[in-house]
């Protein structure tokens, strides 16, 4: 399986959104924060944007917003908009995959592996992973 750098660096910069929603954020400031390369995290968030997962806003109070609310950005979300399909086969989407043969059946497996995917990212929103990662952080407990 192949997570792309894209997929991260998106996932990566939405959860930075997630965490500011009442302040836009400069994609010099999310790249900086999440040691991501400026230039490939702006293509990046030019492809959130044409998705509808970030809002834009130019000018020296702009910068970058989520699109909808946290909640309802999930992982499945962010890997279509960035990669298109969530597992492909060098390159190509499994839908029209077929074997002879004794490997006739493998295209289902891959299609399976792809159903499953699809489902377990589906499921896992922003606010999700950032309450799971919330509930890791060490706890500074003032007496």
């Amino acid at each position: 399986m192949h997570i792309s750098a894209k997929a991260d660096y998106a996932t990566r910069a939405l959860l930075e959104l997630a965490c500011e929603p009442g302040r836009p954020l400069t994609c010099e400031a999310i790249a900086s924060s999440q040691g991501i390369p400026f230039r490939f995290l702006k293509s990046v968030v030019g492809e959130l944007r044409k998705a509808g997962l970030v809002r834009s806003q130019r000018g020296c109070e702009g910068g970058y917003w989520l699109g909808r609310p946290a909640e309802d950005i999930t992982l499945l979300d962010v890997v279509r908009a960035v990669d298109g399909e969530v597992l492909t086969l060098r390159g190509e989407p499994l839908a029209d995959l077929d074997y002879p043969g004794p490997a006739h059946p493998l295209p289902g497996v891959w299609r399976e592996v792809e159903v499953r995917a699809a489902a377990l990212l589906g499921g896992q929103s922003l606010t999700a992973l950032l309450a799971s990662g919330a509930a890791r952080l060490p706890r500074s407990d003032a007496a």
